[in-house]
């Protein structure tokens, strides 16, 4: 093997599909606006088609639409002339992928399309071709040559598609005021899931299991307590429940370098930390570990609207529900 060639010929494929995305910019026009308003004002959804490489990209592409806030589905072109095609309403939008804009399994549907009265948008490199002439709106994703030197591989011409698919889907996410928490509800597996849509409640330590002691308490008491639930924090809490302050490992350490000290008859609330941070059970696990993680604390306690204490959790807590 030729090193060297293979070194030269991967960054020829690289530039090649880099300077053709690049070509798409001065493409963002008035038809690129009008695909989007279509989209926008669809009331079904948008049937997405193509056929051999086009077709994974048009999969790939109604997959980003469906995961952010635009409903929609491949239907292979071929399987439509076959029954599938019955999966159109005159509700939906149909957007279909072509490098030559002729691809026969789609021009072939382009009649009956028509009579159902439904929009189509074409992805297409071509843009006199039988599918962009008869779009609603034609998006331009013509190549100036494939990354195959011998010119045949959809390489080039696939990775513009894909690239002008995004652009469209996070267009459109953005008009549709789609957030964190609405991309959330498309993705609840994996540690994305658990990132954006756990919450406190879901891994605090609760009830008894929860440290606390009250502020009349002994230095002692709170070590006790500390080692008795192991989350390296104990809360100080009012007679109502109420948190005044923390107790910690930190806590401890300093407490000990002013030298001799009587843990029986230290009182807590002398050695506590006041005006401490504190989490809510209903909020994001998410946004609680970046509380933890900018202010480099290890335990917090969890309290209620009124300040009354909940629960507690630990950064193991969220580690081991794979927030971090």
């Amino acid at each position: 093997m030729n090193k060297d060639n293979v070194k030269t010929l991967a960054q020829a494929v690289l530039k090649n599909e880099a300077d053709a995305i690049a070509a798409l910019v001065g493409r963002i026009d008035d038809h690129f606006i009008q695909a989007c308003e279509l989209i926008l004002h669809c009331k079904g959804r948008i049937v997405v088609m193509g056929m051999g490489k086009s077709g994974h990209i048009g999969g790939k592409t109604a997959a980003t639409l469906a995961s952010t806030g635009t409903p929609a589905f491949f239907v292979h072109p071929g399987e439509a002339s076959h029954g599938d095609l019955g999966m159109i309403t005159r509700s939906d939008v149909v957007m279909a992928f072509s490098n030559s804009g002729e691809t026969v399994e789609i021009t072939s549907l382009l009649s009956v399309i028509k009579r159902l009265g439904v929009p189509l948008i074409a992805l297409t490199g071509n843009r006199d071709s039988t599918l962009a002439r008869n779009a609603n709106a034609h998006l331009d994703v013509s190549i100036v040559k494939e990354a195959c030197p011998l010119g045949l591989a959809p390489t080039t011409s696939t990775t513009t598609a894909l690239a002008m698919g995004d652009a469209l889907a996070i267009s459109l996410l953005e008009q549709r005021g789609f957030t964190e928490a609405d991309f959330a509800l498309s993705h609840p597996g994996g540690s994305l899931g658990k990132r954006l849509l756990l919450r406190i409640e879901d891994v605090m330590h609760a009830g008894s299991s929860a440290p606390r002691v009250l502020q009349s308490a002994s230095l002692n008491d709170a070590l006790i307590e500390m080692t008795q639930k192991g989350l390296g924090i104990t809360t100080i809490v009012d007679q109502c429940n109420v948190v005044v302050g923390v107790f910690t490992d930190g806590d401890l350490r300093r407490v000990l370098d002013h030298g001799e000290v009587n843990v029986h008859t230290i009182k807590i609330a002398d050695a506590m930390t006041k005006n401490c941070k504190t989490t809510t059970a209903d909020a994001l696990a998410a946004e609680t570990l970046r509380i933890m993680q900018q202010y480099k604390i290890n335990s917090l306690p969890v309290v209620d609207s009124d300040g009354k204490l909940v629960g507690a959790l630990n950064l193991q807590d969220l580690l081991r529900a794979g927030v971090m």
